[in-house]
């Protein structure tokens, strides 16, 4: 019997972690401007991908360091083979861990049922534009009506909806009345997600940068939002969260920059290739796939691992301050995990 550590991901500014994002392939269907740059692009080596095995040993050590909640993300994760097979293997392993997907929806609306059996039932999708001939110009593909028919089909089966939209300044700005009504007419939750300058190929300017305050204001001149009332601890995000009088979903504001949560942090991030991040925006990892791969190396000792680099968890804002707003985090979005 181990003698692993329980409840122990604190750092030294008081912060607990119980939430792991789980990155499980650096692959995506799509093209998106602000992640994807064709001249640096850079796909991980298949080898050095954790297998769905290694990956599930990671969350199993991770549950039973307090962490009660995994979001798979990509790339896209449904490119992956056999992505369902790996949700039915962490539901078996790790039972009382909550499982959410992030996903671009593209592959998303013939696999509802089986996500809806295997009790995967809270879906972010990204999608920064109802408009079919810019979301080809942001992506690279023409997909978003295979996207709105897997939002409806997801909402008319009872899945718990968010749809992240990446703020554009001069992009889908003029879009914002189109997606409060979409919050309004159906029980989904709408964020706005500020850009970020994130990647070495970010595109972030101060000319496309749109902030949380504008967004807001532009908002309440189309609805009446109230603030949302306090959320359960385990629902509790980033987001700050509106009701929409009159309606049926809500709008929200992530806000990194202009605002930011990294007091209240409460994850870690974890790549497709087994390296851990503790911050999005440092490019600090602590490379457990080859631990994961060592006949010498116990699930104890991953976990102290996990536990150290937890403890030197820095506060984000304060590399992004000193870089002047100049992009952090070499990677890309898509080896990172979104």
């Amino acid at each position: 019997m181990t003698s692993l550590p329980h409840g122990r991901l604190n750092d030294s500014y008081g912060r607990s972690v119980n939430y792991i994002r789980l990155s499980v392939t650096d692959r995506c269907n799509l093209r998106c401007l602000y992640c994807f740059n064709k001249e640096n692009a850079y796909y991980i080596p298949h080898p050095k991908i954790l297998s769905y095995e290694e990956m599930t040993r990671v969350v199993r050590i991770c549950e039973r360091l307090g962490v009660n909640k995994v979001r798979l993300t990509g790339g896209e994760p449904l490119v992956r083979k056999n992505f369902l097979h790996f949700v039915e293997m962490l539901k078996e392993s790790s039972p009382s861990v909550a499982l959410r997907l992030t996903t671009n929806a593209t592959l998303l609306a013939d696999k509802l049922d089986a996500l809806k059996d295997l009790g995967l039932m809270r879906l972010n999708i990204s999608l920064d534009t109802l408009d079919r001939d810019k979301f080809q110009s942001i992506t690279g593909r023409d997909f978003l009506p295979r996207v709105l028919t897997a939002v409806d089909r997801a909402v008319s089966k009872g899945f718990r909806v968010k749809i992240n939209a990446v703020a554009l300044k001069g992009v889908n700005d003029g879009e914002l009345f189109d997606f409060i009504n979409l919050a309004r007419n159906f029980p989904i939750d709408v964020r706005y997600i500020e850009f970020m300058p994130m990647g070495g190929c970010s595109r972030w300017s101060f000319e496309n940068f749109w902030s949380a305050n504008d967004i807001l204001a532009s908002a309440k001149s189309m609805a009446d939002l109230v603030p949302a009332s306090t959320e359960s601890a385990e629902s509790r995000g980033p987001a700050k969260m509106y009701e929409i009088k009159g309606g049926l979903g809500r709008f929200g504001l992530i806000t990194p920059l202009s605002h930011h949560f990294c007091r209240t942090c409460n994850r870690l991030r974890l790549t497709s290739d087994g390296k851990l991040r503790t911050c999005l925006f440092s490019d600090k990892e602590y490379r457990l796939r080859s631990l994961l791969r060592s006949p010498r190396i116990n699930d104890d000792m991953i976990a102290k691992v996990i536990a150290k680099a937890n403890t030197r968890k820095p506060l984000g804002f304060e590399i992004l301050d000193k870089r002047g707003r100049s992009p952090v985090a070499q990677k890309q979005m898509s080896s990172i995990g979104g």
